[in-house]
């Protein structure tokens, strides 16, 4: 399994997943197709051979369907039998209730994962 970055997009975020568990998504996601943007990182994850494991999730945006995959993504990491420990560092930015609540929804579905939602102001 090799490390797998992507740059961001201005419809799809950056991600770096990296082998040896420290993942990252981060900016905005609007994909045109999102099964074929989350695919290929659902797959990886499966793979994915690390006792722990941290993803920061830092969206400033995401669509209905880019949810739904994310929590595809978190679901197939979350029940990853090589996983003992799995960490979620959820960022949303100031007054933004949306993401913050698609992060407690997401708590409440997985089993495993630890969620430390933190607060941040963009700048201007």
């Amino acid at each position: 399994m090799n490390n797998l970055i992507l740059e961001k997009t201005g419809n799809t975020p950056a991600i770096e997943f990296m082998e040896d568990g420290r993942l990252l998504i981060e900016g905005r996601s609007l994909p045109e197709n999102t099964t074929k943007f989350f695919n290929p990182l659902i797959e990886w994850v499966a793979g994915l051979n690390a006792s722990d494991v941290r993803i920061v999730i830092n969206l400033e945006y995401l669509n209905s369907s880019s949810t739904k995959k994310l929590l595809e993504l978190l679901k197939v990491l979350d029940a990853n039998s090589n996983i003992k420990n799995l960490y979620v560092d959820w960022l949303y930015e100031q007054d933004d209730e949306d993401i913050l609540e698609n992060g407690q929804i997401f708590e409440e579905i997985l089993l495993k994962a630890q969620f430390r939602y933190r607060e941040y102001s963009r700048a201007a």
